[in-house]
């Protein structure tokens, strides 16, 4: 895996959600953009864009590949939706853009949405862009300052660089919270017991 650049969030006042604007500094494109302490739930969820260019869609945005990407094909906002089968947390979610290589079809200003389905999204964060090149970040809160728990993830693409009408986004992850629930009694004694059964099975063959 690789990625991430170095960021330096600059915070500005919002409406709805929270508004910073991120400068990406061109140094250290190599590290995850992975926070710890979580994982990456993007195989759970089923994936769909608002439009693409034949061969520049969701498989591309997924395939771990930087020299790949997803080319949207249509008017202002660029949407890709992340629905899951089960309300899920979700901690951050992660871009990555190239400028160097991309330039006007690099995103300016991006939305994240969260819901239970398209009717009822609502805006968590806004994050504006300055000739980003490499992974960035974006942690999720709600109003309250707490996880997000959703259905669905909506990333938007509001605008891009250069008044640019369509984009390129090279791949997305988006990240849930690792929970480490202690082992019961119970729980140990139902693991050793399949255990033993394996193991007796096993013998037999």
């Amino acid at each position: 895996m690789s990625a991430s650049p170095t960021v330096t969030p600059a915070a500005t006042q919002s409406t709805t959600g929270t508004t910073s604007g991120v400068k990406s500094n061109s140094s250290s494109v190599d590290q995850s953009p992975q926070p710890s302490g979580t994982r990456e739930v993007g195989n759970q969820a089923t994936w769909s864009l608002s439009s693409c260019k034949p061969q520049f869609g969701v498989e591309q945005l997924r395939d771990d590949n930087y020299e790949t990407y997803w080319q949207s094909d249509g008017q202002l906002p660029h949407l890709v939706n992340i629905q899951f089968k089960r309300k899920t947390t979700v901690s951050a979610v992660a871009i990555y853009t190239d400028f160097r290589h991309d330039e006007s079809y690099t995103p300016s200003k991006v939305s994240v949405r969260c819901g239970t389905n398209f009717n009822d999204l609502q805006e968590i964060e806004v994050v504006e862009l300055k000739e980003p090149s490499g992974w960035v970040t974006i942690p999720l809160k709600d109003l309250n300052d707490r996880l997000v728990r959703s259905f669905m993830v909506q990333i938007a693409v509001i605008s891009n660089h250069q008044q640019g009408r369509d984009t390129h986004l090279r791949q997305i992850k988006i990240f849930s919270p690792v929970v480490n629930q202690p082992v019961t009694t119970a729980d140990f004694a139902d693991w050793s017991n399949f255990r033993n059964e394996h193991l007796q099975s096993s013998c037999i063959r």
